[in-house]
C-alpha cells in the first residue's frame, strides 16, 4: 500500500484528533496520504481532495467512525474497488470492525499486505412514477419504506413478477446480508453471514402477525408498489437518503452489479464481532 486515504466527519473532534494520529503514523512510514479537504489536520504534506475524488487517487481508504460513515464511503466509492479498514469510533459498529485499541496492530498488517478482503453484495435500487425511473440508489445495508404517521401503509410485493403479498403495515425493510444486523434485526429479521448470497424482506409492524420475514436468493429482482393516498411514504437507503413516495410508485430493488469491499479485522471472525456488538456470553 503505497497511498492511503482517510475519511472521517469533519465535526468530530475525537475523529480528527485520531485522524492526525493516523496521517502522522503513515507519514513516517512514507505512506501518501489523501484527505477530505473539509478535514482541517495538523500534519504537513499530506494530499487534500473532495471526499467523491479520494477513491480514485488511493489503494486503501481508511474510515474513522461509525457504520455511518462506512455507508458514506461506500457511495462514494460508485462502484469503485479500492477496499476499506473501518475502525470504529461510533456505536455499534458491525461494519467499522476494528476498535481503536486494535488499529495501529491493523496498519501494521495493511502495510505488509497481509490481510483479508471481503466482498459485501449492494442493491440496485429504482425510483418508478408513471413508468419512468426518477431516482437511482446503490445501497449497501437497506432500503425502507415507510409512513410518516404512525399509520398503516398499503404496500404490493412482488418477486420475479410473482405477486407474493399486500403488506398492511408500518413499513418494510428490503435488506442486504451486511444489513442484516441494523434495521431488519430490529424489527425481529434473521442475522445473515455477511457473504452470503440472499435478501431479507422483514415487514414493520405488520397488521397481520402472521406476516413474517422472508430471505430470497439474491438473484431474485423485488418490486414494492405503493398503494392508497391515506399516508404518504417516504423510501429511505442507508438510513441516509430520503424520498418521498406517492400512491402508485414502484420501488424496483435487484442486486447491484458493485460492491464493497472491507478489510477484516486480523484476529477476529464474524461471530466474535458478533458476540461483542450484541453482548453474546462467549467463552475463552
Amino acid at each position: 500500500m503505497k497511498r492511503i486515504g482517510v475519511i472521517t466527519k469533519p465535526n468530530n473532534p475525537e475523529a480528527i484528533k485520531v485522524c492526525n494520529e493516523v496521517a502522522r503514523w503513515l507519514k513516517e512510514r512514507s505512506i501518501e496520504i489523501y484527505v477530505d479537504s473539509a478535514v482541517s489536520l495538523d500534519v504537513e504534506n499530506i494530499k487534500c481532495c473532495s471526499a467523491s475524488e479520494l477513491p480514485e487517487h488511493v489503494d486503501l481508504i481508511i474510515v474513522l467512525g461509525g457504520d455511518g460513515t462506512i455507508l458514506y464511503t461506500a457511495r462514494l466509492l460508485n462502484g469503485k474497488k479500492t477496499p476499506i479498514l473501518g475502525v470504529n469510533l461510533g456505536g455499534l459498529g458491525f461494519l467499522t470492525a476494528v476498535k481503536r485499541d486494535e488499529l495501529y496492530s491493523a496498519l501494521e498488517k495493511v502495510i505488509k499486505d497481509e490481510f483479508e478482503v471481503e466482498e459485501r453484495m449492494m442493491l440496485s435500487v429504482n425510483l418508478c412514477r408513471n413508468g419512468k425511473i426518477i431516482s437511482n440508489y446503490s445501497v449497501l445495508n437497506d432500503v425502507v419504506v415507510k409512513g410518516t404517521l404512525a399509520r398503516l401503509i398499503s404496500l404490493e410485493t412482488r418477486i420475479n413478477e410473482e405477486y407474493v403479498n399486500t403488506y398492511r403495515a408500518d413499513g418494510l425493510i428490503v435488506a442486504t446480508p451486511t444489513g442484516s444486523t441494523a434495521y431488519s434485526l430490529s424489527a425481529g429479521g434473521p442475522i445473515l453471514y455477511p457473504t452470503i448470497h440472499s435478501i431479507t424482506l422483514a415487514p414493520i409492524c405488520p397488521f397481520n402477525l402472521t406476516n413474517r420475514p422472508v430471505v430470497i436468493p439474491d438473484w431474485m429482482n423485488i418490486k414494492v408498489i405503493i398503494r392508497g393516498k391515506q399516508c404518504k411514504p417516504f423510501l429511505t437507503v442507508d438510513g441516509q437518503v430520503d424520498q418521498p413516495l406517492e400512491d402508485g410508485d414502484v420501488i424496483d430493488i435487484k442486486r447491484s452489479e458493485s460492491s464493497i469491499y472491507l478489510l477484516k479485522c486480523p484476529g477476529k471472525s464474524y461471530f466474535d464481532i458478533l458476540g461483542e456488538r450484541l453482548l453474546w456470553e462467549r467463552k475463552n
